[in-house]
């Protein structure tokens, strides 16, 4: 089937090039010299590489084709011609008709072979005049395309042709993840991050086969998304955080630009409002919500727990209600986070009820829902996920339940979870987490008691009481979130801290180039020289 597959695009490029080329002159036989793809500093760790020792030149004589049976794959030729024009300042023709001068082609199928197991699986061919990427799907051709770019050297070679070409190593690659979910959580209520801040974190995980965006849009200190139906809640706590700051919030036409950016990258936008605790700033907005019996006063702090909604009060479900339908509306993604941890002012009874409560307006509106491991104490169904980050008991009872488990325990992910002592920002609660301690451990052996198939995936929360701006998120997030998603995606047999510390040393690069203030961390030799 694999033969089969591969001679069928063989003799589909071959038909495109005379196409498209029409007679040329012989091309000149190229010496290149030795490479070795399987030493190739790629992150996440790929499935299989089998290195055939020789070089694709990516040159101005190379152009990028795609299936036509999808718009969506011409999608992904043309980011990876825009990422190519971005990284060395080489343009690149997509689907092209009109070149005189083919010598190279990167092609993108879409294929049926068996061996693409799931929809993120591919398979990337590189010989010395063609780079074939099969994947059955336009997301596993996007994942496909981020070992490409990881790939692509940062210098030409001068010395094979009398124009510039950059080599790529030659060989195979084939692909799978290991978990279908592999996040991050980005915590935009205790400080506010623009637009433009979320997208530019959407393409930094990305680049590292991350596919989901969890965002934590309201909390005590702040809310963070227009609800027309419930205008006070942005013109009255859109404009708090932690520290007094000025806050912010999205429009829906805000929220749907990050949705359509993040879809772009395939990554799916999950929006978290957080209930029924950490309400703080929906009751200043709306005090009729309000369960704990004090007047409501905006809270600038950090302390957690005081705060909850009326479990008792129709109001408070019409508000959910309406909340939920809003944000559902233009989240085309599958799923709906809504908070459900520290809640410690809420009745175990009205708690219980709350969230049986919530979960039908939730699926109401055809969406799954999410909570942090306290739900598994209510009466919901296995088709609720809990995200695991503190507390044992409660995601044991939720696996017994059959619910679906997402992997975020404080010890080892917690982002805002300073390095050292020494570290400039974050917290320390659940003791320091250093880049070798993040990575270091395995998802899926990090409870006996759970059942694999139980686990959907891991994510990497950042929360931001001690952040104020990119800088300090990149602080937090780099490099750590980069190990994170190796987690998600590589099996344990083919992860080994000893290797991987000198695949993130080559990051250096990347992240530069990016302008990302990451943490050197005195545990990687970093590479800025190349």
């Amino acid at each position: 089937m694999k033969k089969t597959t591969l001679l069928k695009t063989t003799l589909l490029l071959l038909v495109i090039i005379s196409i498209s080329c029409g007679e040329k002159k012989k091309k000149p036989i190229l010496h290149f010299p030795e490479t070795n793809l399987a030493n190739e500093n790629i992150i996440p760790k790929p499935s299989k590489i089998i290195a055939t020792n020789s070089a694709f030149g990516l040159d101005s004589n190379t152009v990028i084709y795609t299936s036509q049976t999808s718009k969506e794959f011409e999608e992904v030729g043309l980011f990876l011609s825009e990422k190519i024009k971005e990284h060395i300042n080489l343009t690149i023709p997509v689907n092209s008709t009109t070149n005189e001068t083919v010598e190279r082609i990167i092609y993108i199928n879409k294929s049926d072979s068996i061996s693409l197991t799931t929809k993120e699986s591919y398979e990337l061919y590189i010989a010395k005049d063609s780079i074939i990427i099969n994947s059955k799907s336009a997301e596993g051709a996007f994942r496909a395309v981020q070992t490409l770019r990881q790939i692509i050297p940062n210098k030409s070679n001068d010395t094979i042709t009398n124009h510039k070409m950059w080599l790529v190593p030659t060989g195979k690659i084939t692909d799978s993840p290991n978990f279908e979910y592999r996040g991050s959580m980005l915590d935009v209520s205790r400080h506010f991050f623009s637009v433009d801040d979320v997208k530019k974190y959407i393409d930094l995980l990305a680049y590292y086969k991350i596919n989901m965006l969890h965002l934590h849009l309201s909390d005590d200190q702040g809310w963070r998304i227009e609800i027309k139906s419930w205008p006070k809640l942005t013109q009255v706590s859109g404009n708090t955080e932690v520290g007094g700051g000025k806050g912010g919030f999205y429009t829906q036409e805000d929220y749907k630009s990050i949705v359509a950016y993040a879809a772009k990258h395939f990554i799916t936008i999950i929006p978290e409002i957080d209930m029924p605790g950490h309400t703080n700033a929906a009751v200043v907005a709306y005090p009729i919500l309000n369960g704990n019996g004090k007047t409501p006063k905006t809270y600038t702090g950090m302390r957690v727990g005081f705060s909850t909604f009326d479990a008792q009060k129709d109001t408070v479900y019409k508000f959910i209600d309406d909340v939920i339908r809003e944000i559902s509306a233009i989240t085309p993604g599958p799923y709906f986070h809504i908070g459900g941890d520290e809640s410690f002012v809420t009745k175990k009874k009205d708690y219980i009820y709350f969230l049986n409560t919530v979960e039908k307006i939730v699926q109401k509106y055809n969406k799954q829902m999410i909570g942090w491991d306290e739900i598994s104490q209510a009466n919901i169904g296995s088709q609720s996920i809990a995200q695991h980050w503190r507390d044992k008991e409660h995601s044991v009872e939720a696996n017994e339940k059959g619910m679906k488990i997402i992997l975020s325990p404080a010890k080892k992910t917690y982002l805002d979870m300073k390095y050292d002592k020494s570290s400039t920002y974050g917290l320390d609660w659940a003791g320091y987490v250093p880049v070798d301690v993040a990575y270091n451990w395995s998802p899926s052996l990090y409870f006996e008691e759970l059942n694999k198939t139980n686990i959907l995936g891991l994510e990497a929360p950042l929360w931001s009481e001690t952040i104020t701006n990119m800088a300090t998120l990149e602080y937090l997030a780099f490099p750590r979130i980069i190990g994170h998603a190796e987690l998600g995606w590589s099996v344990d047999e083919k992860r080994n801290w000893d290797n991987y510390k000198i695949r993130l040393a080559n990051q250096a690069s990347y992240l530069k180039r990016m302008n990302v203030n990451y943490y050197p961390s005195q545990l990687i030799d970093w590479n800025i020289s190349n």
